[in-house]
This record gives C-alpha cells, sequence and structure tokens, in this order.
C-alpha cells in the first residue's frame, strides 16, 4: 500500500458498504488535517465545505471526510456547495484552508474497473461481489497522494458559523419547541416554520 490512510473497518460499517470513494474521502480528510497540522476534531472548530451534488455515487467521499476529520453533519461542521465536483475545502479558523480535488485522471482510472460498470447499470454497491469491491479499494490503497489529488492552499478562506443558541419557544399552533431563529408570527403568535405556512 502507498498510503498510511487506510480506513478502518469501523468506517465501512458506518458508511453501509464498501466502495472506493468513502476511503478516498477518509484519505482526504486524513491528508488534509495533517497539512493543517491539527487533530481530528472533537467539538465545533473546523469546518468541511464539500463541493459534492446530489445523485451521483462519489457522495460517499464525504462519509469518509467525517470519519477521518470528525466535522460531521450533526456537529454542523460540513456544509454541501452543491458544485458537483470531486473536491472539498477543510478550513480551521486559526489554521486557513486547503482544497483537495479528485484528480480527472485518476477519475479515469477508476472508470475502468468493473465495479464502476457495475454500478453504472444500477447495481447496489452492498450487491456487486466483493472481489469487484476490494480491487478498486486496494487500487485507491495503492495510489500515490499526488496520483489522487490536487492540493490548493486556501490562506484567503473564510467562514464564520452562525453563533448556536439554546433559546427556543414554543409554536402557537402545534405546541412543539422551535428554536428561536426558526420561529415565524401567524395571527401574533410563534409558529414554526410548517405551521406558519410559510
Amino acid at each position: 500500500m502507498s498510503t498510511q490512510h487506510i480506513a478502518p473497518e469501523w468506517a465501512f460499517e458506518f458508511h453501509g458498504h464498501q466502495c472506493p470513494f468513502m476511503p478516498i474521502g477518509y484519505r482526504m480528510g486524513r491528508l488534509a488535517l495533517e497539512k493543517l497540522g491539527i487533530e481530528r476534531e472533537k467539538d465545533h472548530g473546523f469546518f468541511v465545505f464539500p463541493e459534492l451534488g446530489e445523485a451521483h455515487p462519489q457522495t460517499c467521499m464525504m462519509d469518509g471526510i467525517q470519519v477521518a476529520t470528525g466535522a460531521t453533519y450533526g456537529k454542523l461542521l460540513m456544509a454541501k456547495t452543491f458544485y458537483g465536483k470531486l473536491a472539498a475545502t477543510l478550513y480551521h479558523p486559526q489554521k486557513g484552508g486547503v482544497r483537495y480535488s479528485l484528480n480527472p485522471d485518476a477519475v479515469d482510472a477508476m472508470g475502468k474497473f468493473e465495479f464502476i460498470a457495475v454500478r453504472k447499470k444500477g447495481v447496489e454497491p452492498s450487491q456487486i461481489p466483493a472481489p469487484l469491491s476490494e480491487e478498486i479499494i486496494r487500487w485507491v490503497y495503492e495510489q500515490t497522494d499526488d496520483t489522487l489529488f490536487t492540493v490548493e492552499l486556501k490562506p484567503d478562506f473564510q467562514f464564520k458559523p452562525p453563533k448556536g443558541s439554546f433559546n427556543k419557544t414554543k409554536c402557537g399552533s402545534c405546541g412543539e419547541y422551535v428554536f428561536d431563529r426558526y420561529l415565524r408570527m401567524k395571527d401574533g403568535k410563534p409558529a414554526c416554520i410548517p405551521c406558519s405556512g410559510y
């Protein structure tokens, strides 16, 4: 293997299936942490902006990035840009940003594997024979970092997250709590978005 950044087995269990793009995201995340000189995020101080969109299978990269960096959707540390590109910018307020993109030649090389041909026929990854998944994942691990990725430092990248708040109010219609930043007014009463009709 050319890389020390091999996704742990629990990452595949979390992800749900064996595929090449989760370990690509994992490696991307680990390399970004090294490049920025930071540890895996425990709280809320590191952010990832995947340039992926929807309805393309390579979005599995995002699960790998989350596993590697600790920048998870649940902690509000990851937000897609919907550019439809195989790239992500990873940002730490004190260390700056770095963008990793998957090299087109690497994408083209992956397209020659039978795993990709079977996926293009609509077969779900969990239904693809293990030897085909293992073959392409092994190929990913055998590639050098430079073969897979283009890296760009983003020293001027800025992001200021919204201030967190525990403030909440009961909706005047359904009675459920809604966090205040999402409140609307309906007939002079606070309302959640679904009840407000907005």
